[in-house]
């Protein structure tokens, strides 16, 4: 759901050469051009090592591994992350702390702790269960202490059709067929795990458009097509955020929009740039703050949204909302993480807040938030061992909930010990 980036074609405006497309492109990315690629994106957060990201934790520093929700909501995200390993080589090995073990092991590690969820154990008989048959790792966190700063994601409800008018006329783009993805690893073994996304254009690649190009000078136009339209700029903004949503068409019929890719230019925040110009308090600020400041001034909307030049496009999907790892997230149980450090389908355990909503849909207050979660997603601005994002599902909580948690917490991961007979 959040952020995936998998593309691309070259829709160029003439055939290229062989000899034209290495020597342009080789030319682009070996050269001056790229600095300007890669100095234009803001520096990347510093991640440690992968084994460095999670510490082998002592008994006595063990969790309560309480759980505040019903575990049938654990069973069916479990059974979801069973979906992704069954795909993958059953030898391929991920990373715990300074271990490793195979993605079979991961996979008999997830069946036993759903056979015995299934019994319904109580907190006590859990709590035994895990000290004696699994190992504990901890997230070092931003601090190299544990500590894991938490927000929230939710599948946001829309409302458009499949043409435009009057009322309905901003849309949620496609893909764009001229938008393309060079991976610079072909090039320079230096440059592994670098990729620049641009367009090609007069034997050369520039970056794509940004935000302000998209909207205000209707770049896209014959090059991406509009999945929908609707009546709320917020809306298709916040979407963006979010990475998929499902939006009410006026035949009744419902589509689910996913994240597809970028334009490849960097994200900014919006709400920081609020704060900043001290329209929104520090205090105040969370999704709804936001959404109800640009709805009282309009004329501030286009400045602000451009100060994200970012641009995300969706894909239809047939179901949804669907993760990184491409299986349905479950409400409260799937969480996203830097993609880059933690095991992909891993169980792991959190411990952070969420917000009591009163009979107004006003925060009350906040209550511990604990509860096993499963690592099926990942997202642009979820990066090193200090951030997570817990996604909350659909409907008003959700939103509520997504739009103003930022609290820290505690992360932690469960593996089968090997030695544990099936």
């Amino acid at each position: 759901m959040k952020r995936k980036i998998e593309f691309q074609q070259l829709d160029t405006p003439k055939p290229m050469t062989k000899k034209t497309s290495i020597y342009s492109i080789c030319a682009l990315i070996l050269g001056s051009a790229l600095t300007v690629f890669i100095a234009g994106c803001p520096a990347p957060i510093k991640r440690p090592p992968e084994e460095l990201a999670m510490v082998r934790s002592s008994s006595f520093t063990y969790p309560d591994f309480s759980d505040d929700l019903n575990l049938d909501g654990l069973e069916h995200a479990i059974l979801k992350s069973l979906v992704y390993l069954q795909q993958v080589p059953a030898e391929r090995t991920y990373q715990f702390g300074k271990d490793r073990f195979e993605a079979a092991h991961l996979t008999k590690s997830l069946q036993y702790f759903l056979e015995f969820i299934r019994t319904n154990p109580s907190n006590r008989e859990l709590k035994k269960f895990i000290r004696t048959r699994y190992i504990i790792y901890q997230s070092v966190g931003r601090d190299l202490k544990g500590e894991v700063l938490f927000t929230g994601y939710y599948e946001p409800h829309l409302r458009g059709r499949l043409q435009p008018d009057e009322e309905f006329r901003y849309p949620i783009y496609a893909l764009p067929t001229d938008l393309m993805k060079i991976d610079l690893s072909a090039f320079d073994e230096k440059y592994e795990g670098q990729s620049i996304i641009g367009r090609y254009t007069g034997q050369t690649v520039v970056p794509y458009h940004d935000r302000q190009e998209i909207e205000e000078e209707y770049a896209l136009v014959g090059k991406a097509e509009p999945l929908a339209w609707v009546k709320d700029p917020v809306d298709v903004f916040f979407l963006q955020i979010q990475g998929s949503g499902k939006v009410f068409l006026d035949t009744a019929e419902v589509i689910n929009v996913h994240y597809h890719g970028t334009n490849g230019r960097p994200y900014r925040s919006i709400g920081k740039l609020l704060i900043e110009t001290q329209k929104i308090s520090r205090e105040e600020m969370s999704m709804q703050k936001i959404r109800s400041y640009l709805q009282a001034h309009p004329e501030e909307m286009a400045p602000v949204f451009n100060h994200n030049p970012s641009y995300v496009f969706f894909k239809l999907e047939s179901e949804g909302p669907l993760g990184y790892l491409n299986v349905l997230l479950t409400p409260g149980r799937s969480v996203a993480l830097d993609k880059r450090l933690f095991p992909p389908a891993a169980l792991a355990y959190i411990q952070t807040k969420k917000p009591v909503v009163d009979s107004d849909s006003q925060i009350d207050s906040w209550t511990d938030c604990s509860r096993f979660v499963l690592n099926q997603d990942t997202g642009g601005a979820i990066q090193g061992p200090g951030r997570a994002d817990l996604f909350w599902g659909n409907g008003p909580y959700a939103e509520i909930a997504a739009g103003h948690l930022a609290h820290t917490g505690k992360l932690y991961f469960l593996i089968l010990k090997p030695d544990r007979p099936n």
